[in-house]
């Protein structure tokens, strides 16, 4: 999103962090902004009885946790690497800075807040008031749009484990599984070598 380049020339520093290491937790205040240079990062939420639900799932060259950053609030999820990652972190003040100087970027932020916006709006819908299916389908096809999945002469590779994908739609893994499994007998999704296709 913004080149490593200009973040450095404002000040940040990269970091790396390993599977399953807390970049940041719900409920702490923001400091810096995060860039993914390598690796996935995932929002997440624990209820009372530990079960996760992802909030989202970032790769490479994306940010996350700006809308707390902006507002001065809370985090409302923990950041937890699923991967060995590397960031570039900038402290707020800097980050304030460069948008101040940056007009452009300021429009880059605000077109991807706006499409994560979008994209949380579209999937409450899905998850309140369509099939399994359904939600499934939804959710792969927004991830062949945003997140830049592979495509080779299979399709394109959806890069969710299938707890992710229960994890982001509000089902248990068991539906999941049922649900790709329905699909494929539908001609929606393609498994191979056990993954998935679209």
């Amino acid at each position: 999103m913004i080149t490593a380049e200009l973040l450095e020339k404002y000040g940040a520093i990269k970091k790396s962090f390993n599977k399953n290491e807390i970049i940041f937790e719900e409920g702490n205040l923001p400091a810096h902004y995060y860039q993914i240079i390598s690796g996935e990062i995932k929002m997440c939420n624990y209820n009372d009885d530990g079960r996760e639900f992802i909030q989202g799932i970032f790769y490479k060259n994306q940010s996350f946790g700006e809308p707390p950053l902006f507002l001065n609030q809370k985090y409302p999820a923990n950041s937890i690497a699923v991967e060995d990652s590397e960031m570039l972190l900038l402290p707020k003040s800097n980050f304030m800075k460069l948008l101040e100087e940056n007009p452009a970027i300021s429009i880059k932020i605000i077109e991807n807040l706006a499409q994560r916006l979008y994209y949380k709006s579209v999937m409450a819908a899905e998850i309140s008031t369509h099939e399994p299916e359904h939600r499934v389908l939804k959710l792969m096809d927004h991830g062949i749009a945003y997140f830049n999945f592979q495509k080779d002469k299979n399709g394109y590779l959806i890069n969710f484990t299938r707890q992710q994908i229960g994890d982001l739609t509000g089902l248990r893994v068991e539906t999941v599984i049922r649900a790709i499994k329905a699909l494929e007998k539908k001609g929606e999704l393609r498994i191979i070598n056990r993954k998935v296709y679209r």
